[in-house]
């Protein structure tokens, strides 16, 4: 055997980065956004001979074209948000709640629920909170169900509110069923709307301003929970190290059940803002995937209730943008999914180049 060998290792590999500054973190990510502007205009010319500067003027026009428009885009941020701050703390906790779908689901039935059922027979006054009570409990409810098997059974918490999805929508079928107008449509269409009971007040002339102010409330509350509070710390121990929360006695068994009744609770409160406010009906497809879009927005937000505006408005300026582009250039709206795949591709590809590093080495090296 020779005195020397020569051993082989790539020429480079990933590292784990220090964190960041705040600034050169947004810097990337606006970075990754403009590169994706870049590589989709050039797809456009390529794929469909469009000017992309006139399809990202399409797109500004989808979302900003119209006051209407512009409310209607708040509308979306708002809801997605609610959703979003909702799957924050169990997130944060480790606690992987994929149910955020069904959870509103259930809140928005219990919400349609009340106002079916009790509608004419109570006063607005009255009526609105015991539905607010109720899509809360509903939604606290459904979250409960897997937090409780995962505390005392160490199940799986993803599967299991995966699978809670399924079965909220399939309730909702059933009622939608039960609950149709006309007969035999298979939806239940507007609720009282001769009359509007259970409708939730506006704010003057602004449909959406009463939604929109509830989340920003919400965000401030969340925002505070998270950051200062006792649970918020205790969530944030269990989700590190359940061991390490047991050696300092936080009671684990008690924050999983506490924070998803939380998680559960406002998705009812998004649940009641949808069917209360928005659409005035239930179906099996009100949530409008928001559950796990919502998922991106707070991962993509570092789980800060605050970034999380931000992010929420990206994802429904993307999807609001990629519906006028279909309409006006008359494209499949395949075409429009592709755009907004792209960007985002490069937004959620932008956190590799935030945490990691690739470090540059000698391709081999000789040891005696």
């Amino acid at each position: 055997m020779s005195d020397k060998q020569k051993i082989h290792e790539p020429k480079f590999h990933m590292a784990k980065r220090d964190a960041l500054p705040w600034h050169i973190s947004w810097l990337i990510r606006i970075g990754s956004i403009v590169l994706a502007l870049i590589v989709c205009a050039i797809l456009t010319m390529i794929l469909v001979g469009e000017n992309p500067f006139k399809m990202y003027a399409t797109m500004f026009q989808g979302a900003f074209g119209t006051p209407r428009r512009i409310w209607n885009l708040f509308q979306s941020i708002a809801m997605l948000l609610c959703v979003a701050l909702a799957l924050t703390p169990a997130f944060k906790m480790k606690f992987w709640n994929i149910g955020g779908e069904g959870q509103v689901l259930v809140g928005g039935l219990a919400t349609a629920a009340c106002m079916i059922l009790l509608g004419g027979k109570l006063p607005n006054a009255l009526l609105i909170p015991i539905m607010l009570i109720a899509s809360i409990l509903a939604g606290a409810i459904w979250a409960l169900i897997p937090a409780f098997f995962k505390a005392k059974f160490y199940t799986n918490e993803t599967l299991f509110t995966l699978m809670m999805n399924y079965v909220a929508i399939q309730l909702v079928s059933y009622f939608c069923m039960l609950w149709e107008s006309p007969k035999g449509s298979g939806n239940i269409g507007i609720i009282n709307q001769a009359n509007h009971e259970g409708w939730v007040p506006t704010i003057g002339n602004y449909d959406y301003l009463l939604n929109i102010l509830v989340v920003l409330a919400l965000t401030a509350f969340m925002y505070i929970y998270l950051k200062y509070s006792k649970h918020g710390y205790e969530l944030t121990v269990v989700g590190e190290s359940e061991n390490t929360a047991r050696y300092i006695g936080i009671n684990v068994k008690k924050v999983i059940i506490r924070t998803m009744l939380l998680s559960g609770a406002i998705c009812g409160i998004s649940g009641f803002l949808l069917v209360g406010s928005t659409n005035h009906t239930v179906t099996t497809t009100i949530a409008n995937n928001r559950g796990f879009t919502a998922i991106m927005v707070a991962w993509l937000a570092k789980f800060n209730p605050i970034y999380m505006i931000l992010t929420s408005f990206i994802l429904c300026f993307l999807e609001k943008g990629a519906n006028e582009i279909s309409t006006v250039f008359g494209l499949n709206h395949s075409f429009s999914d592709i755009i907004t795949g792209i960007i985002l591709f490069f937004i959620i590809g932008s956190e590799f180049f935030i945490n990691y590093e690739i470090k540059f080495r000698n391709s081999h090296k000789e040891v005696k």
